[in-house]
């Protein structure tokens, strides 16, 4: 999180809009510990050299989806299995999924499914979407915990440009104190936690990416944002404050004043086209405490093409046990959005040529029962779940594993969120198994555990 508010109380001198030249650069709430901006610059240097420039989206759906209702339907099981909807083919021999998904139908070909994701501790938490481990193991991690993926790939592979934070998230709370969490750095450092960029609130001002007054939300106005970064560089400068700033602090100051990141967050500059084919948002949080900003699809795009290497963000919330928020319902009202959002950034990742370098993958923390509620919704399903990827080398158009008959178990290929993890690190270049970083005590650790490897049915 990124707070570049003043002092105003008169201490230290004043800029023109009142924001205190001594306290402008303040940079907290990124990463615990009290860091700057400019110190966790400097400790991304030292990661190394940057490579070519391969990206990730990690779409998380917190709350936990329903498989058999999306992506796997069992349409011969009986009616409190099957359920309400129905499956329709897709533009792939044999491939189906739900008919709210009319869309994505049409681009089989670009997308694979995987229906056997095992192994999840069935808690309502993003950790193992972030990290590919559980939250049992925290406790034989190494000190300072495990890593995100965000955090391994910025450790490994640094930075793309120093305008653009590797590891960024555009995750927010959807009503439970973890869902929102993107993953932190863990043992390799604050440096290399994600680069926060949605306040708690949407609509509230941000208070982790503000300059008087100027939040994530209200980018647009990149006239006001430059005025006040500039009037800040203009008046530091005739002190002779920015020369006693070091070379990182002065990066911080960059950061915020150049169009890399600035420019990636103003949808203004996107095609208005483009930014209606992905949908309008919902910021005003609803019940369940989830607003639907379908637009961070957009978001995550444009800001892997200005150099972020890994960008998490989460969509809506999934845990439908029945009341208001019935199954069935909700469904017809949330599938179609998402339908229109994935299918709005497969499109777009082709059109830019992105398709290639840019890895995409669409899950949840666990399935839904098999069998439906006396509240006509289904109950939390910790034995099997889904995920989409896309792009980044992964081949279109298959089905990896398949579930029982009525989608209770993986009865084929069962695939692990560690194997999905080494998939997309394969995708961006990195080997798991030889990629090594060491923790504080000096002892090096692998990315996966021994013997896992990227999902071969993929390629």
């Amino acid at each position: 999180m990124l707070n570049l508010l003043g002092r105003r109380d008169g201490r230290g001198g004043r800029m023109c809009d009142s924001i205190s030249r001594r306290s402008f650069l303040r940079v907290g709430g990124m990463a615990a510990g009290g860091l700057s901006l400019a110190q966790l610059l400097e400790m991304e240097a030292r990661a190394g050299v940057k490579r070519n420039h391969k990206a990730i989206i990690n779409i998380y759906l917190p709350g936990g989806p329903s498989h058999l209702d999306m992506f796997d339907l069992k349409p011969d099981a009986p009616s409190e299995i099957r359920g309400e909807f129905r499956p329709i083919k897709t533009n792939v021999k044999g491939m189906e999924i739900c008919e709210l998904f009319p869309k994505l139908a049409k681009m089989g070909d670009k997308f694979s499914i995987i229906r056997s994701i095992v192994g999840s501790e069935g808690r309502h938490d993003g950790y193992q979407c972030m990290t590919g481990r559980t939250v049992r193991e925290k406790g034989t991690a190494p000190p300072g915990g495990w890593p995100s993926a965000g955090a391994w790939v910025s450790k490994i592979q640094g930075p793309v440009n120093q305008a653009v934070p590797p590891h960024l998230s555009l995750m927010y709370p959807t009503g439970h104190r973890l869902w929102g969490q993107p993953g932190g750095g863990g043992y390799v450092g604050q440096a290399h936690a994600p680069f926060t960029l949605v306040n708690k609130n949407p609509l509230a001002k941000a208070d982790n990416l503000t300059l008087k007054g100027i939040s994530l939300e209200r980018m647009q106005d990149r006239k006001k944002l430059l005025m006040a970064v500039d009037g800040f560089k203009r008046d530091a400068d005739s002190s002779g404050l920015m020369e006693g700033l070091d070379a990182y602090s002065q990066q911080a100051v960059g950061i915020l004043s150049s169009r890399g990141l600035m420019d990636a967050l103003d949808l203004s500059k996107e095609d208005p086209k483009v930014v209606a084919r992905y949908g309008k948002n919902e910021p005003k949080f609803q019940r369940d405490g989830a607003p639907k900003m379908i637009q961070n699809f957009l978001l995550a795009r444009r800001l892997v093409e200005a150099g972020a290497r890994m960008v998490s963000l989460n969509y809506s919330r999934w845990d439908w046990h029945g009341g208001d928020g019935m199954n069935f319902p909700r469904s017809r009202q949330e599938f179609p959005k998402l339908d229109q959002g994935l299918a709005a950034l497969i499109q777009d990742l082709h059109e830019r040529r992105l398709d290639k370098d840019v890895s995409v993958v669409v899950w949840g923390e666990f399935g839904r029962t098999p069998k439906i509620n006396k509240k006509n919704s289904r109950d939390h399903w910790p034995q099997v779940s889904f995920a989409l990827m896309f792009g980044g080398g992964v081949k279109g158009g298959r089905v990896i594993g398949a579930t029982d008959k009525w989608a209770r178990h993986a009865v084929e290929r069962p695939v692990t969120f560690q194997e999905v993890f080494a998939t997309l690190y394969k995708n961006v270049g990195i080997d798991v198994r030889t990629a090594t970083v060491e923790d504080p005590t000096g002892r090096p650790h692998y990315l996966v555990d021994s013997g896992v490897e990227a999902i071969g049915e993929l390629y």
